[in-house]
């Protein structure tokens, strides 16, 4: 006598027997995505809100508006430090991309080969590096004080003004990438007319240029508002104590959750508030030209002056771009606790990388960051890609709040994302199997998971945006069922986007940091954790060796993304011209 399937598995069978035409089938993929969203974003955001309030109800966040105490002068702090980051990184990145877009002199392929340079610095070896350069400690100071016989370092950062400026080089790319996209695409017959009609070069600027940049700009001046939001490192090394993020890491370190948990409450909801501010900014008005799409051509310098100062000028920007690669490098071969008030170091060594790939306890933070990574990369890719597949293809009630739940995570900094998951994870619970995670080793990549999931998203989105829904349709029609074709068809003409998105999850998850410092245990400590205790024990040889293992990996990471986007283009460009 056959068997009979259960009735309630039957029922499902029967519901989704057809695929994506069931009305039943969007709301089955979806649930389980929000349960994930939901257990590991949302709920730990309410977690720590209720943290905050646990012992003295609403007396923290009194102390934010009522108060003229640290809380109210670090969230000022926070503000004026992301707000001047914008302008500076908005001055220097959009700069740089008119010149290099342009016009043509000599130098200018030399400046595009490395101008983005700074963008495979990890932030703490990013700070780290102008700290050994700029600061009261540094090199050009020192060499300077060297040179002219000065008591004191010359042109030494330290506090707010040495945090712009480790923000101004690390973040300036977000401007440089996305105007140089816009100018790229502009077509010239539209400034034309502008100067054919009157107008001067800076009211051309004003009511044509900057308006038709606006999206790249909102779009940069978001990124860079909420890095310099997130930013811990520069604060730390520039002793810039009062920011918020400093503040949630002292209270967190003092024992005070209930005040850190206030802290990362206030925080979350400034870059929530942000990111909707610039996203109804951007939507007010369309940006959309009636040009026929045709690309500037870049004009030769002609101004004698100009000539001479452009190779003059490329020579300075490579030698200030490469600098802080440099100075990791050759601090990484000197000799620990031997440059003190010398100039450059004067003991070398390899000892560093040998104690580092030879004494298991040195080697253990490489194998802990690779792991962690590997881990959170593999949950983003399957999570992302079904996030990105439920919101393009299915349509469903609530599809744009999973689009939000996903990019929360992007406008929350680091050490928001660490206090979230210790106030949610320190008992055990569902979404935890009624473990306790703190202080495991499943926090961090749980911690890498949630902070890069939106870059996998929106990766395999785009990528999925590419791909003609026609194709799944067709397997479906002969037969396929919806699994083998989204697996056969979908996932593979997505893969170079999603393993490009992977890959930079992967690699992020290697630099991070700034929620790495709040979760970490003794026996899970992350590489750039290792560099910032290293450095606290004097060891900067041996630190500046683990930054140099970080830069070389981000750089092959790179180039391997590289080549995928150059595959993936050149799929594109075939399939078009077979079309």
């Amino acid at each position: 006598m056959p068997e009979t399937a259960p009735p309630r598995l039957a029922w499902l069978r029967q519901r989704l027997a057809g695929g994506t035409n069931s009305q039943w089938f969007p709301y089955l993929l979806v649930l389980p995505l929000v349960l994930v969203l939901y257990g590991y974003v949302v709920h730990p955001m309410f977690a720590t809100f209720s943290e905050s309030v646990s012992e003295n109800g609403t007396r923290n966040y009194l102390q934010f508006f009522t108060s003229s105490g640290v809380a109210r002068e670090s969230l000022f702090t926070s503000l004026f430090i992301s707000a001047a980051s914008v302008l500076l990184c908005g001055i220097v990145g959009v700069t740089m991309a008119f010149l290099l877009k342009r016009f043509s002199f000599r130098g200018r392929r030399l400046i595009e080969a490395i101008i983005l340079v700074p963008a495979a610095l990890p932030p703490l070896i990013g700070a780290v590096s102008f700290q050994l350069l700029y600061s009261n400690i540094g090199i050009v100071p020192r060499g300077l004080q060297a040179l002219f016989g000065t008591e004191r370092p010359i042109m030494a950062f330290d506090g707010i003004a040495g945090v712009l400026v480790v923000h101004t080089f690390t973040m300036y790319p977000f401007f440089y990438l996305a105007a140089a996209a816009a100018l790229a695409g502009m077509d010239p017959s539209v400034e034309e007319a502008a100067y054919n009609l009157g107008a001067g070069r800076v009211r051309v600027w004003r009511t044509v240029l900057l308006p038709m940049l606006t999206p790249a700009m909102v779009s940069a001046s978001l990124l860079v508002f909420m890095t310099s939001l997130a930013s811990y490192t520069a604060p730390l090394l520039f002793n810039v104590s009062q920011t918020m993020t400093m503040q949630i890491y002292i209270n967190r370190t003092n024992g005070d959750l209930p005040m850190a948990s206030a802290y990362a409450s206030v925080l979350g909801i400034v870059s929530i508030i942000f990111l909707l501010a610039m996203r109804w900014y951007e939507g007010r008005r369309s940006y959309q030209s009636q040009s026929k799409g045709i690309s500037a051509n870049r004009r030769e310098l002609t101004n004698p002056i100009g000539r001479w100062l452009a190779p003059v000028a490329s020579v300075l920007a490579t030698m200030v771009l490469l600098a802080p690669v440099a100075t990791i490098a050759l601090v990484a071969f000197s000799e620990n606790r031997t440059w003190t008030t010398q100039v450059l170091p004067e003991t070398y060594t390899l000892d560093n990388f040998v104690t580092i790939f030879s004494d298991p306890k040195a080697f253990e933070p490489i194998l802990n960051s690779l792991q962690m990574s590997l881990l959170a990369a593999v949950g983003c890719v399957v999570i992302g890609v079904l996030v990105a597949y439920a919101v393009r293809r299915l349509k469903f009630i609530g599809r744009g709040l999973l689009d939000v739940a996903v990019m929360i995570a992007w406008a929350l900094p680091g050490t928001v994302v660490a206090i979230n998951l210790i106030s949610a994870f320190s008992t055990g619970n569902a979404f935890s199997f009624g473990q306790v995670l703190i202080g495991t080793f499943w926090i961090l990549p749980l911690a890498y998971f949630v902070r890069f999931l939106p870059i996998v998203f929106r990766s395999s989105s785009a990528a999925l945006a590419l791909i003609d829904p026609s194709l799944e349709e067709a397997a479906r029609n002969l037969g396929a069922s919806w699994l083998r074709a989204f697996y056969t068809i979908t996932v593979r003409l997505m893969l170079p986007g999603v393993l490009a998105g992977a890959l930079l999850a992967f690699v992020h998850g290697v630099g991070e940091f700034v929620a790495s410092v709040l979760i970490y245990t003794s026996s899970t400590v992350p590489i750039s954790v290792a560099i910032n205790n290293r450095m606290y024990s004097f060891e900067l040889g041996t630190a500046a060796a683990y930054g140099m293992l970080q830069v070389a990996l981000i750089f092959v990471v790179m180039w391997f993304s590289g080549r995928l986007e150059s595959s993936r283009t050149a799929t594109r460009r075939a399939e078009q011209w077979t079309n």
